[in-house]
């Protein structure tokens, strides 16, 4: 919970009174995870932190766990320790790729309980597309046991870049008849009808039009997929990384980058866009501008030459199945890929200074990799690249879910909307 666990603090040092959501996220956070540690942390009066935990309990979102240390030195029975309670509720998350999708039910701890991989054309568009995966979540919260009124939100990741207040992805280059389009409403109308329960549409906002379930509204989150998939891996390979940065290369070619334990987006979202930042060539890019490095260095650009050369390849999962067969016009496409994308991330590397630089994505194999070294090390400074470990994905083709999940839960606990959250339910 890097970036978000000192916040409690910081209003304590303050002379602000803590709310039961930031003694949710000091539990939450590892920070204090006793009442005696509570009152430590907050200054509050023990009658107070009982009276807010007991907000919490009747929520359904502490518990109580084994015994811990004992808080006084004079000894004494050993403190209670508390527990946020992974299991009160679920998290429906998809990760959209240009030809196929993934979908799953996760826990609010970030486990995998139930997931499909299928078929999902995003040249089909958003409603045939969203309709579909309305339909995955329902029969995945069947088949990992679980009800629709456990589902607390709805996470999303896309292949474009989004405007994250609206939902709504904006002029993305390979994503056909999405600009614009409400994600939020459509994807919450389906879930609902394929799960039977009532449902809402059309809200703008910062919550997200979604699926009513107990009165209450289910959020549903958008993102841009490689800002997904940095935010899953940082938090659960390297969550002590102040500066990560990650490189999708598939079909296009994006970055995510999640800075002080946040995803940074920019002003409006476009930040990462690097498939279409001119390198020189003379190739026309699916954005209309001739010269994007998505054009000349994407898992679509290998599959057009190789398929130009007779190689049957028409997308990036079709180069990594040739990769993964050894097919050497694959690979040696691949390293020189490879190469055009480290001489772009010199750049990147130099003004981002990050701790870890991933690669992932259908290219993200030895021969690519090979060829973004070569070309990152001797482009960047030395004193950028010095604590630099340039990496493959951990998560693989989960990454996306993981972080789509981790987006719905740290939305749903950050202290402001526990405190809406508990008044809604009237706890």
């Amino acid at each position: 919970m890097a970036g978000t666990a000192g916040r409690a603090a910081k209003a304590m040092r303050a002379g602000h009174q803590a709310s039961a959501g930031e003694l949710l996220e000091l539990v939450r956070s590892g920070r204090a995870t006793t009442r005696g540690a509570l009152q430590q942390a907050t200054g509050l009066s023990r009658a107070t932190v009982g009276q807010r935990l007991d907000r919490l309990f009747r929520a359904g979102w502490l518990r109580e766990g084994a015994g811990g240390p004992v808080d006084s030195p004079q000894g004494g029975r050993p403190s209670i320790t508390l527990e946020f309670d992974d299991e009160h509720a679920v998290v429906l998350a998809a990760d959209l790729d240009t030809r196929h999708g993934r979908a799953a039910v996760v826990s609010l701890s970030g486990e995998i309980q139930a997931e499909h991989h299928g078929s999902l054309r995003i040249e089909d568009g958003p409603d045939a597309v969203l309709g579909e995966l309305g339909r995955w979540f329902a029969e995945l919260l069947e088949k990992a046991g679980q009800r629709a009124d456990a589902v607390c939100g709805i996470g999303i990741a896309v292949p474009g870049p989004v405007d994250t207040d609206t939902g709504k992805v904006v002029q993305p280059p390979i994503m056909p008849g999405w600009d614009g389009y409400d994600i939020r409403g459509r994807l919450g109308r389906a879930f609902a009808e394929h799960a039977g329960i009532e449902s809402a549409g059309g809200a703008g906002g910062t919550t997200g039009a979604g699926v009513i379930r107990s009165g209450a509204r289910i959020p549903v989150l958008v993102d841009n997929d490689a800002n997904l998939m940095a935010y899953g891996e940082q938090r659960t390979g390297y969550p002590d990384c102040s500066a990560f940065a990650l490189v999708k290369v598939s079909t296009g070619i994006g970055a995510g980058m999640v800075v002080g334990g946040s995803i940074y987006r920019g002003v409006d979202g476009g930040a990462g866009d690097i498939g279409h930042i001119r390198v020189g060539a003379d190739a026309l890019c699916r954005c209309g501008s001739y010269g994007c490095l998505a054009a000349v260095a994407s898992g679509g650009a290998v599959a057009r030459r190789l398929a130009e050369s007779g190689v049957p390849a028409a997308s990036g999962s079709d180069v990594r199945d040739l990769l993964t067969a050894g097919h050497p016009e694959a690979m040696a496409l691949a390293r020189e890929a490879g190469r055009q994308v480290g001489d772009v991330l010199a750049t990147v590397v130099t003004l981002l200074n990050p701790g870890v630089l991933m690669i992932a994505g259908d290219l993200a194999g030895t021969p690519f990799l090979t060829g973004v070294r070569e070309l990152l090390y001797q482009r960047a400074l030395p004193r950028s690249t010095a604590h630099l470990d340039v990496v493959t994905s951990r998560l693989g083709e989960r990454a996306g879910l993981v972080g789509a999940g981790a987006l719905v839960v740290e939305y749903l606990y950050a202290p402001e909307r526990v405190e809406e959250r508990l008044a809604a339910l009237g706890v």
